[in-house]
């Protein structure tokens, strides 16, 4: 039988978005013959226990996966932290990863597309991350998949020999860029990439994904990703822990199978032009934004 990659699920409080995720992930193709280890974080506040409870009551009904393995911390450790020691667990275990939160609904396709991306690119030193998710571009002007510099959180995959680069120290990140890297980095200076650095070193995110991102660009790595969104965060409500209420990242799921992977190791330069001229447009005109916070305000 092929021993296909663990899926890491990271929950905290959100009964009916980890319902949802659990769901989608149970519909997969190949969900019976994977492993899913789930990770519960414990309440940080007293407020959050009576969420944090539910949830792992709904825990303890999930089928649908060769074995489910449900790790219940016994003090919260917050999302970056409990991310960060469940992955670094598992590609002990298994030398790779499947990685989802509790607000991310796939396709029935997703879990495939990472098995087959991972075993592709095994040995390919370059390749270090791959990703699922893509904002909504018009995926009939690019390939089934491409690769691209950074990396998306939502819905992701690695193996040992590339999270062995991780470096969580955001000092020591921060020393490695210079002026052309800190453009580079931040896609010509259309996403706040360089900002959110910043904002971890000040103490106003604790964001994992920003620093295994740095990783991966300052090692010259590549991430994989598909022109069509294979998940969709249904998490920017207001629920979570780092997302307001904003639909300017939903997407429509690509309800086919991957078939198509790139055969030369390097940045798409059409998809990366694409990717830039979104994030440049991405709030949208001024009367936009009113409408959108208005409509945010009354939900």
């Amino acid at each position: 039988m092929q021993q296909f990659a663990p899926i890491a699920l990271f929950v905290y409080n959100r009964p009916q978005h980890t319902e949802r995720t659990l769901k989608y992930l149970q519909q997969n193709e190949i969900a019976a013959e994977s492993r899913l280890f789930i990770f519960s974080d414990a309440a940080k506040t007293p407020e959050d226990e009576d969420k944090v409870k539910e949830v792992r009551q709904l825990l303890k009904t999930v089928y649908g996966f060769r074995k489910v393995e449900v790790i219940e911390r016994k003090t919260n450790a917050g999302l970056a932290n409990s991310i960060i020691a469940g992955v670094t667990q598992l590609v002990k275990d298994y030398k790779q990863v499947i990685v989802f939160e509790d607000d991310l609904i796939s396709s029935p396709h997703t879990l495939t597309y990472f098995n087959e991306a991972l075993d592709r690119y095994r040995n390919e030193q370059k390749v270090m991350h791959i990703g699922a998710y893509m904002y909504p571009l018009n995926p009939n002007t690019l390939p089934q998949t491409f690769f691209y510099r950074a990396a998306t959180s939502w819905g992701w995959a690695t193996w040992d020999r590339a999270w062995d680069q991780f470096e969580p120290d955001i000092d020591a990140l921060i020393a490695r860029f210079d002026g052309k890297k800190k453009k580079d980095f931040a896609i010509d200076n259309t996403m706040n990439f360089w900002k959110q650095m910043q904002d971890f070193k000040r103490g106003n995110n604790n964001s994992w994904a920003i620093r295994w991102y740095a990783s991966i660009f300052l090692k010259g790595g590549l991430t994989l990703n598909p022109s069509h969104s294979l998940i969709n965060n249904i998490g920017h409500d207001g629920t979570g822990i780092h997302s307001g209420i904003n639909d300017i990242y939903n997407v429509i799921i690509n309800p086919k199978r991957i078939t198509e992977f790139p055969e030369v190791i390097e940045e798409n330069l059409q998809a990366y032009q694409l990717i830039k001229a979104f994030l440049s447009n991405r709030k949208g005109t001024y009367w936009e934004r009113i409408k959108r916070y208005v409509n945010a305000r009354l939900r």
